[in-house]
This record gives structure tokens, sequence and C-alpha cells, in this order.
């Protein structure tokens, strides 16, 4: 393992330095993997335009390519190298539940890997409120991949130590944020004959977020 992060996990979350975040970064733009506490699990992170490191991620995860990955934005400006546009449904969604535990389904950019989207025209993207996943990304300055950091099929680690007990040294970087929630992912909407669909049950009830689209 090249580096294993403690970050105390208190009310008041203390950040790591800038010297892990620079180290993440140059791993992350070296085709590496990091691991990272998010607000319902720990997730993945690769950089999503670097097909080696999909392809990577795909392997060590034993996750079959016929199923997308999921990114992580930190801001519009991020979100717009990923999408062609904006569902005007999902507006209010964005206004209301960004940051937080709600996947977006968009139409994909077709500069895309492949593999980010499974050979479909659409990507699932959302904007994580765990204040070091968007450390994480500001210092990235791009999109990352939020795949939960779990064996395809097996539990989703919701720690540090399972984390490192189902990769070990597979992943470059592993941050240790304390426990996260876990229980639920985030909830993942999209679109089907101009009406929000609901694809995976998660934290925020579908019923809450058909109320905010009706406002």
């Amino acid at each position: 393992m090249e580096q294993y992060r403690h970050i105390k996990h208190t009310a008041a979350y203390q950040p790591c330095s800038m010297a892990d975040l620079n180290r993440a970064v140059a791993v992350l733009n070296g085709g590496g993997v990091v691991a990272f506490p998010t607000e319902t699990y720990y997730g993945l992170a690769v950089d999503p335009m670097n097909p080696l490191a999909l392809s990577h991620l795909f392997s060590i995860k034993q996750r079959d390519i016929s199923k997308a990955i999921l990114t992580l934005v930190d801001d519009r400006e991020s979100l717009s190298s990923l999408v062609q546009d904006i569902p005007s449904l999902y507006e209010p969604l964005m206004k209301e539940f960004w940051p937080g535990p709600l996947t977006l389904i968009f139409p994909a950019r077709v500069n895309l890997p492949t593999l980010l989207t499974a050979g479909t025209s659409t990507i699932g993207v959302r904007q994580s409120s765990h204040p070091f996943a968007r450390q994480l990304l500001r210092a990235f300055g791009r999109p990352l991949t939020a795949t939960s950091a779990n064996v395809s099929g097996g539990p989703a680690a919701t720690d540090a130590y399972e984390v490192k007990a189902q990769f070990g040294s597979k992943i470059d970087m592993i941050f240790d944020g304390g426990r996260t929630p876990g229980a639920a992912g985030s909830t993942i909407i999209g679109l089907e004959a101009g009406r929000l669909k609901l694809i995976r049950a998660g934290v925020i009830p579908f019923k809450e977020i058909l109320q905010v689209s009706q406002r």
C-alpha cells in the first residue's frame, strides 16, 4: 500500500494536508486508484477520461463491462465536460438535492470512454456532499469515478479497513475518513418518455424527489 492516511472523523471535519491531496492527484493522473469516503459508502476514484485506469478499475472490482460507472463532479463547469445538456426536469432536483446522494442520468458527451458509459449514450453523475470527496475533486480539478469500494457482488465498504481487506495492494491510496453511514447508496434517477424514472432506490425517497419536481 503506497499510502494510508488517517483523517480524524469528527463533527468538525479535519481536512488532510495539501501534500496528501497532491499525492492523490499524482496517483490519479498516473492512472491509479484512490479510495475515499463519501456520504454513503467508500468510493473508488480514477480519472474517468483514462481508458486504462477504467480498465484497471473494472478488473479489481471484477465488474461486468456492461455496467456503466457513476461519476462525481464538483460544479456545473465540470458537469458540462461529461453531459450534452441538463434536462429541465433535473433543474429543481439539482437545486434541492445537490450536493447530496442523488445520481442523475444525463445524455453523455460523445467523446467519453466506452467503459465509462458501457457503450450507452448516457452517464450517471452526482455532486457529493462529503467534505473530503469535494476536497479531492477540487484538488484534481476534473470529474472522478464514484463506484462503490467493493468487489462486485460483495458488501460496499463503510470504512477504510474494509476497503483494505477487500483490495489490499490493488489500490494505490486510501483516505481514512472514519465510518460512513452505509445502509443505502445514492438514489439514481433517469428519464423515460419525458418523465422521471427511478433507476435505483437509495437514500432519498422517490416520493420526495417527485414532490420537488412538481413545485
